[in-house]
C-alpha cells in the first residue's frame, strides 16, 4: 500500500534517546508503516547552545540500531535559517508579527502593575506591551519578534482541532498563550516557527508525538493559517513516566536507551504504547518484532481500525473562532 502519508520524528539533540523518546520515535514510525507512507527524521537543533556536539549523530545511530531508519536523509534545523527568515518577513509584511523590545523583567513588571500575572509553564503570558495597536516600540530597539494572537479586529482567538487519540481539543490562544515569540532576543529561531516551516516544506501530513506536546498544536495551527500552510493531523501518545510519577525526560536524568538489546528496548516501547501482547513477546528478532508491532498498531490506529483515518490528506486547517 502506498499513500500520500508523510510522518516524521523530530528529536532535539540535547541528549541521547531515552525510553520516552524511543516510544515517540517508534509510534511515529509505526504509524507511517501502518499507512504505507514515508517516515522522515528531522534534527531540531535551532537551540544550538543546548545541543552537545555529536549528540545528533548519536541519536541517528540509536535509531538505526533499533531498525528505525528514515526513508530520506535527515534534515538539520540549524541549516534552515534562510527559510525561516523568508517566513518571518512574510508575517512582518502582512502585519501579523511585530518587534518586541521587552525584557523578561519588564514583562513581569507590566503584569504586576495590572494584577496577578498569568503564568504558563513557569512563564508570564506576554501582556502585549509592544503591539502596534498599543503604541509599538516607541523608539526602543526590538529584541525579539512576536506573532499576534488576536484576529484582525483585535478579538481573542480560539483554536479547535481533532486529535486522533485525545479527540476534540480547544484552546483560547489569546488568553492562554498570548503573542508568542518567533525569533528570540538572542537571535535564535523559535521552535514554533521552525517546525511549521519545515513540516510544510517536507510535506508532513501526520504528526505523532508525546501527549505533553499537544499544547504546541494551537500555536502551530495559528502560524499555519497565518502563512497559508496546511495543518497536519495529530496523534498524541501517552507519556512515559519515571519512578517519581513525572514525565521521563533528559531534564530529570533519564538514562540513555539501551540499544545494545534492540528487541528488549522495542518491546518496552511497545508496552508504553499499549501494544504489549503475547504475539509481540514471542518475537525472535528485531525485524520480526517490528513487523508484529506494525500489525498491532494497524489494528488500533490504521486505516481499517474504525477510527478517523489519517491517510486522506491533512486537516483543512485550524478552526479559529472569536470570543
Amino acid at each position: 500500500m502506498t499513500t500520500g502519508y508523510v510522518g516524521r520524528f523530530a528529536p532535539s539533540p540535547t541528549g541521547p534517546l531515552h525510553a520516552g523518546s524511543v516510544v515517540a520515535a517508534l509510534a511515529s514510525w509505526l504509524d507511517a508503516r501502518a499507512h504505507g507512507g514515508r517516515w522522515l527524521v528531522r534534527i531540531e537543533d535551532v537551540d544550538g547552545p543546548r545541543c552537545p556536539p555529536g549528540t545528533d549523530r548519536l541519536i541517528l545511530a540509536q535509531l538505526e540500531a533499533l531498525g528505525l531508519v528514515p526513508d530520506e536523509p535527515p534534515w538539520w534545523q540549524s541549516r534552515r535559517g534562510a527559510a525561516y527568515a523568508v517566513a518571518l518577513e512574510r508575517l512582518l509584511q502582512a502585519g501579523l508579527a511585530y518587534g518586541c523590545a521587552c525584557t523578561r523583567a519588564q514583562i513581569a513588571a507590566a503584569q504586576a502593575a495590572t494584577g496577578p500575572g498569568r503564568m504558563r509553564h513557569g512563564e508570564l503570558v506576554y501582556p502585549g506591551t509592544c503591539r502596534p495597536d498599543r503604541g509599538g516600540l516607541q523608539g526602543r530597539v526590538a529584541r525579539a519578534v512576536r506573532l499576534c494572537s488576536t484576529d484582525p479586529a483585535g478579538r481573542p482567538v480560539w483554536i479547535d482541532w481533532q486529535d486522533r487519540r485525545l479527540g476534540a481539543m480547544r484552546q483560547n490562544l489569546t488568553g492562554t498563550v498570548g503573542d508568542f515569540v518567533l525569533r528570540r532576543a538572542d537571535g535564535l529561531w523559535a521552535y514554533q516557527l521552525a517546525v511549521v516551516v519545515d513540516d510544510a516544506e517536507q510535506g508532513i501530513t501526520d504528526i505523532v508525538r508525546g501527549e505533553d506536546l499537544a499544547d504546541n498544536t494551537p500555536r502551530q495551527r495559528w502560524l499555519q493559517q497565518a502563512l497559508g500552510l496546511p495543518a497536519p493531523r495529530c496523534l498524541h501518545t501517552p507519556l512515559v513516566l519515571g519512578a517519581d510519577g513525572e514525565k521521563l525526560s533528559k531534564q530529570n536524568g533519564a538514562a540513555a536507551a539501551a540499544v545494545h538489546d534492540p528487541v528488549a528496548t522495542l518491546q518496552q516501547a511497545c508496552a508504553g504504547l499499549g501494544l504489549s501482547d503475547p504475539a509481540l513477546a514471542g518475537a525472535g528478532s528485531r525485524a520480526d518484532l517490528l513487523d508484529r508491532a506494525v500489525h498491532a498498531w494497524s489494528l488500533r490506529w490504521g486505516p481499517a481500525a474504525g477510527r478517523p483515518s489519517s491517510a486522506g490528506g491533512p486537516d483543512a486547517g485550524p478552526v479559529p473562532t472569536v470570543a
